[in-house]
């Protein structure tokens, strides 16, 4: 790794640069803006393996959160690159479904068993949207009941409208969306009530930072069904992250549909919509009733995608990848915990989340979220050879990496110390500090 002092990030500033002048945002996520990171801070990315990346200006770093949470095995894993590469000579989309198409379904249900039927797609936006059709039409109800909690669904209007950022949707799609609370069945039963009869279904994350409370999502489902709603979770997270079978899997509650990608693909391009038998057939040619158009895509199935999802489900299977995420989680965590103690910033740098999806929050001297401090806390590790919205573990990392980052962390934190004790981060944050994703302006 390049000496701290030695860090140029000249190369990337300039690229940056040129990036906005081409791509509206500079990235093709908002998650990923240059705004995400300190003041001509943010790396632009040359290559990576396993779990480091080198930037163009030739830095290296451990990565975390990799792919915003897609890429779970590693860069340029192994076996995914040669399952890609036999596909590639093979051609890679056709008029008729391929032979792969098959053969995926049947490694996804084999994965997934509380699922019937999938049907692959590109993005978790398009598997989600499409959850909210079919639910839509099966029900004959116009509500969608979203999760107040949860940060992100789909980039479709029927989320996007209840941001901060919601211009060019009118209000009369904004007003199909409702929202309740996590972990609050009295709230969300007042919910269905108020709107009886109009919600089609409710859809949330099985879990993000902690589990579920007792029996929640047993009765979350109970009441979804209830008053005549079905149950969605978005497992675009959790799923082949929280347990091979997803949070579905891992907490024993089948819900009607659900959705699954990130780590699917490993850093491809593949998602999926997964459920019940009798709802998903209501996109199919076999059922009797009108006919949901349902996830009709040029290149959902594209064989080198669902080639890398078929080696990414049989490592799991085979290696035991969720369980080495979450042991690489735990000592990660406790080590963060730890050098946190040491400075006396405990209850400042704070790390939050099941171990194979660690996030931390970075909080000022009134224990209040600060963007200020988490600028101060990504510069010193991006100077320190870390790169990571996040904690969120790769299996690509090895017991060195994590000892690395630890103590890059450690003096992370004792710089987070000075500032509080000064009273005033900006001093440590280089420049302007980051911003959140949502906002309404620039």
């Amino acid at each position: 790794m390049s000496n701290p002092k030695e860090k140029s990030f000249e190369k990337s500033v300039a690229a940056n640069k040129r990036l906005h002048d081409l791509i509206p945002g500079g990235a093709h996520t908002y998650a990923k803006g240059d705004d995400q990171y300190p003041f001509e801070m943010a790396p632009v990315i040359s290559h990576g393996a396993g779990a480091h990346v080198w930037d163009i200006d030739g830095n290296e770093y451990i990565e975390y959160g990799s792919g915003l949470r897609a890429v779970s095995l590693g860069h340029a894993h192994p076996r995914v690159v040669e399952a890609v590469r036999r596909e590639l000579d093979r051609g890679s989309n056709f008029v008729r479904p391929s032979i792969v198409e098959l053969e995926a379904a049947e490694r996804f249900l084999a994965a997934v068993p509380t699922a019937e039927m999938v049907k692959f797609a590109k993005n978790g936006s398009d598997a989600t949207t499409a959850a909210v059709r079919l639910a839509r039409a099966v029900t004959g109800r116009p509500l969608v009941a979203i999760c107040a909690d949860h940060a992100f669904f789909s980039v479709d209007d029927w989320f996007i409208s209840r941001t901060a950022m919601s211009a060019g949707i009118p209000d009369q799609i904004s007003d199909l969306t409702v929202a309740f609370p996590y972990g609050d069945l009295a709230a969300t039963e007042e919910l269905l009530i108020r709107h009886e009869g109009e919600i089609a279904c409710l859809i949330l994350e099985a879990a993000t930072q902690h589990d579920p409370p007792a029996g929640y999502l047993e009765g979350l489902r109970d009441l979804a069904h209830r008053h005549g709603a079905l149950l969605v979770f978005d497992e675009m997270i959790t799923g082949f992250r929280f347990s091979a079978s997803g949070a579905q899997g891992l907490y024993g509650v089948t819900p009607d549909l659900s959705t699954f990608g990130k780590a699917l693909g490993n850093g491809f391009a593949v998602s999926a919509l997964a459920g019940r038998r009798e709802l998903m057939e209501r996109g199919g040619l076999r059922d009797s009733h009108e006919r949901v158009f349902l996830l009709s895509t040029t290149h959902g199935a594209e064989t080198h995608a669902l080639a890398a999802a078929i080696a990414v489900m049989d490592v799991y299977a085979e290696e035991g990848i969720a369980s080495r995420l979450h042991d690489l989680g735990e000592k990660l965590s406790a080590g963060v915990r730890e050098v946190a103690a040491a400075a006396g910033v405990q209850d400042h740098v704070v790390v939050r989340g099941r171990a194979s999806n660690l996030v931390f929050a970075t909080l000022d001297e009134n224990l209040e979220p600060s963007q200020s401090y988490r600028t101060l806390f990504l510069r010193e590790l991006l100077l320190g050879g870390v790169i990571g919205p996040s904690f969120v573990v790769s299996s690509a990392l090895t017991d060195e990496d994590i000892t690395r980052t630890v103590e890059v962390v450690a003096a992370a934190c004792a710089t987070y110390r000075k500032a509080l004790d000064d009273g005033d981060p900006r001093g440590w944050t280089g420049g302007r500090p980051v911003k959140p994703v949502f906002r309404r302006y620039v």
